[in-house]
């Protein structure tokens, strides 16, 4: 049995995540809180598995939250708010919900929870341990629709004053994000600055010609400003020589 938190401010949105949690078997709801610091005596109190948190509250927000507390259970994100995955993630969240939340979805992301509570049992591990690599993608948003995107699949970003178009393997998206902070949470994604205007993904670079790096049929440029550091970066260790 997983025992779990529910931390949302609206109250309709915890009886909704409440009425789920009910329907699932294998988790035992052990209270409700309306903000984090509610949720910080929960967890005083009560042995706590997996908590399903909110972005967006008073106080404290879930992001805050989870950049104080230490070592804190497993965390679901439940929000309305896609802008926040990245981050969220880097924080090593189980998972990420988009309200409206489906059953369906819900479901899907308890499941990932037994599953990963199963295996921390089964380990020497401290039961309460972070998450160390989860989710390899996130949800962007494009004009009206959610696209989910696995950082594997991209090849490099370009900035565009208040927007980026991501270059994929697949095809290339526009959205609002901005790149200085789509590089603070993509560094650990092993992705790097090469231009004001331009990050690309280390592992799919294919090669570089004088001042451009060459991902497939894209020549990306280099600026001076980031050059020393794009090839310490890129051949330091990878060069062979005489």
């Amino acid at each position: 049995m997983i025992n779990c938190v529910i931390v949302d401010d609206e109250p309709l949105a915890r009886e909704g995540l409440a009425s789920y949690v009910r329907e699932v078997d294998f988790l035992h709801l052990i209270g409700t809180c309306e903000h984090p610091l509610e949720l910080i005596n929960v967890l005083d109190q009560q042995p706590t598995d997996l908590i399903f948190l909110d972005i967006q509250m008073p106080k404290m927000s879930g992001i805050d939250f989870l950049k104080i507390v230490k070592s804190p259970p497993m965390v679901i994100i439940t929000t309305a708010y896609p802008s926040f995955a990245l981050e969220g993630f880097q924080l090593n969240v189980l998972d990420y919900l988009l309200k409206p939340i489906t059953f369906e979805r819900f479901f899907k992301s308890a499941t990932k929870a037994k599953e990963y509570h199963r295996l921390v049992s089964q380990s020497t591990s401290p039961a309460h341990q972070k998450v160390e690599s989860w989710p390899d993608y996130v949800f962007i948003k494009c004009g009206n629709k959610y696209e989910k995107l696995y950082f594997e699949t991209i090849l490099f970003i370009e900035g565009m004053q208040n927007y980026v178009t991501i270059f994929t393997d697949k095809g290339k998206y526009v959205t609002l994000l901005n790149m200085k902070d789509l590089e603070q949470n993509l560094m650990s994604y092993s992705f790097i600055r090469v231009h004001k205007s331009y990050m690309v993904s280390s592992r799919k670079i294919d090669g570089i010609d004088g001042n451009d790096i060459l991902i497939q049929s894209h020549r990306i440029p280099i600026s001076r400003n980031y050059r020393d550091q794009v090839m310490n970066n890129v051949l330091t260790d990878k060069v062979w020589k005489k």
